[in-house]
């Protein structure tokens, strides 16, 4: 029963996940803006469940550990503003795909910081997802894709980066409750954009600021909430298996809101990008369908969006 109600959580955390695009891009409002309000409508959310769960205690964490996590929320921030700068330039389906060669910057972190070794399996990996990103850069020439075509490609690599950088500095987390620390990055967020932020100039319309508070309380407080309670109740193979929802919901939103269609070129590349991520994260061993044994899943170590 443990596993089937973890099973749901994950699949709708991903779920969430997945639609976050469509209401960054109808959202009308500036990138800094979005993350702003995301950052202050989460914060709030988050808030309300640590006080519910008793977090607010001097003994939950340390004067290092909350450092860390504030360096955490940096990234995670300069993540949501690269990726949510993507989208338009290079649609949600292209930055998704892009975005989720994440276990590679991770392995990247660890071969250069952590002295860890590049096996066969990995380097297969690799090299399957840098044939998917030649083939997403190639299209731009197919006329496909507007001028900004490799800027927002660059956005989505520069967003994994962030991502991968922040999962770094979650490893020094651990023991600290996850709610926590998600709120402490958001607080973080708001105050780095809080400066850059148009306040004077507030949106006027209800539905903008139900997608704004949509953001926020769905996308940031319940997603974290559900992605959380997922993780610790099923098994990491499954859990990286599910994250994989959310490119394809992506894909899915992107293709019914908007009408993006793939050209071959651009889906063969997406498909080997998500292919070579599912590969890494799961621990596939090519040529021979064993999986050899993952710590916690580089695609649910701090979350994708």
């Amino acid at each position: 029963m443990e596993r089937l109600r973890g099973t749901a959580e994950m699949t709708a955390a991903m779920m969430i996940s997945g639609t976050i695009g469509w209401f960054v891009l109808v959202s009308g409002q500036a990138v800094i803006d979005v993350v702003f309000w995301r950052c202050l409508f989460g914060a709030g959310t988050l808030a309300l469940v640590c006080l519910a769960l008793g977090l607010f205690r001097r003994d939950v964490i340390t004067l290092r550990q909350a450092g860390f996590a504030a360096l955490g929320g940096v990234a995670i921030v300069l993540n949501w503003l690269l990726l949510f700068a993507a989208y338009p330039r290079a649609s949600i389906s292209i930055a998704t795909a892009v975005y989720n060669t994440q276990p590679f910057m991770l392995v990247g972190f660890g071969v250069v910081f952590f002295a860890e070794k590049l096996t066969v399996s990995k380097l297969f990996w690799l090299g399957l997802a840098f044939v998917g990103m030649l083939g997403i850069v190639q299209a731009k020439g197919l006329g496909v894709s507007g001028p900004d075509y490799l800027a927002g490609i660059a956005m989505a690599l520069g967003a994994a980066f962030f991502y991968a950088l922040a999962a770094i500095v979650a490893k020094r987390l651990k023991g600290v409750p996850p709610h926590l620390i998600a709120l402490i990055q958001v607080v973080v967020g708001m105050a780095m954009l809080a400066p850059l932020a148009h306040l004077s100039t507030l949106p006027h319309e209800a539905g903008t600021w139900a997608i704004l508070g949509t953001l926020g309380v769905v996308h940031t407080g319940l997603m974290y909430i559900l992605l959380y309670g997922a993780i610790q109740k099923l098994p990491t193979s499954l859990t990286g298996a599910l994250s994989f929802i959310y490119p394809v919901v992506a894909v899915a939103v992107d293709l019914i809101a908007f009408g993006h269609r793939l050209e071959p070129l651009q889906i063969a590349g997406a498909a080997a990008i998500l292919v070579a991520a599912a590969g890494m994260t799961l621990g596939w061993t090519p040529l021979r369908g064993k999986s050899a044994p993952r710590g916690m899943s580089a695609a649910v170590e701090g979350r994708k969006a």
